[in-house]
């Protein structure tokens, strides 16, 4: 696989404007679902383009990795398929609480119309979003939860339904590891919502049988791939069977799973969302490990999508999406090859998701 950096100009950035392509209205139809006011639609756009002309932005709480790289340009792309958006905003909060809400501050100043905010630091921005709600801006939060409510302190939150992925995990544990085990939980940092709502799912699904391992709802590893493996060291250490590992974000995975080999011991099954990497690994070293199984669930890039048609379709006059939640759903299963096999491709780079809507190809171009 071809090497590539993580963090690319787009996202390194604090801020990128640009003009989009294509502005203006087309013929207008009008649909029977009101928003603020009559609905209508650019002719040959999608039905959550309205033709009121605005501008746009996205912000990031924190943009530097390769999965927020493809999220960002899956969220530009989306509402790129809109003319009526004439302008495209992008800010990277850089991991400060306090740059984030300035970011969110600034767009308002700026004029934007509508705005989709991945709210790293949660509640800690809610200030900020509420602010921009009040002085008329669309404004939607997305994926993490920022607390407070729709119609008071944003327009609407586009979270991901993480139970869903926690429930199709226990179920593909469920039936390839049918007389019970161990399961060791690999989530992001401590206290998210998203490790904590799959782990109560997987609960529900597994029952008593199942015994979760290591520190619960979830081991802390900050979806870091250093702390991953000083945490996966001391657990082949310390428990002689691992029937299984889970991890909300697979790729994390890849430089700790050799651990096990060098421990004597085979890889055992693996649950996980998706990624290049992790799947080449595994193709790699499935025949020299007896027990390396894998199943994997989108890893969620498209949440944006869903929120960047809400808010455009909100202060366009469009067509609201039907949906408010994303649902990844399952991507891949080396046992049952349902959906799809494992899906490796060697000629595009690691930190590539073969799951998002953004073809490989395109993905593999952001970081050059």
């Amino acid at each position: 696989m071809k090497p590539r950096t993580t963090i690319a100009s787009l996202v390194a950035v604090a801020s990128i404007t640009m003009v989009l392509s294509g502005c203006g209205t087309a013929g207008v139809s009008n649909n029977a679902e009101e928003t603020d006011g009559a609905v209508t639609q650019v002719e040959g756009a999608p039905s959550w383009c309205g033709t009121k002309e605005i501008s746009f932005a996205l912000l990031d709480g924190f943009g530097g990795n390769s999965w927020r790289l493809v999220t960002t340009a899956s969220g530009k792309e989306e509402a790129e398929k809109c003319p009526s958006v004439t302008k495209f905003t992008y800010a990277d909060g850089q991991g400060s609480t306090s740059k984030a809400s300035s970011d969110i501050k600034s767009m308002v100043s700026s004029g934007v119309d509508a705005m989709v905010v991945f709210p790293d630091a949660g509640k800690a921005v809610l200030p900020a979003l509420t602010a921009a709600y009040k002085a008329g801006v669309v404004t939607v939060p997305y994926r993490v939860d920022p607390g407070g409510e729709a119609g008071v302190n944003y327009d609407k939150w586009i979270g991901d339904d993480f139970a869903n992925d926690g429930t199709n995990w226990g179920n593909w544990i469920k039936t390839n590891i049918p007389a019970g085990g161990n399961v060791l939980f690999l989530g992001g940092p401590a206290g998210n919502s998203q490790s904590t709502d799959e782990y109560d799912a997987m609960v529900k699904v597994l029952g008593d049988d199942y015994t979760f391992i290591g520190e619960t709802p979830f081991q802390p590893t900050n979806w870091d791939p250093t702390l991953t493996q000083t945490l996966l060291t001391a657990d082949i250490a310390k428990y002689d069977k691992i029937d299984v590992i889970v991890s909300d974000f697979g790729p994390t995975l890849v430089s700790s799973l050799p651990l096990f080999e060098k421990s004597g011991r085979s890889i055992p099954a693996v649950v996980a969302s998706d990624g290049n990497s992790l799947s080449c690994f595994w193709e790699d070293n499935k025949d020299a490990n007896p027990d390396f199984e894998l199943m994997t669930v989108a890893t969620g890039n498209d949440n944006v999508r869903l929120a960047v048609q809400y808010a455009i379709a909100k202060a366009t006059g469009g067509t609201l999406p039907t949906e408010d939640t994303f649902k990844g759903p399952i991507f891949e299963d080396s046992v049952s090859g349902e959906p799809n096999g494992v899906q490796c491709d060697k000629d595009l780079p690691g930190d590539v998701y073969l799951s998002a809507e953004m073809d490989g190809e395109v993905q593999a171009e952001l970081g050059k």
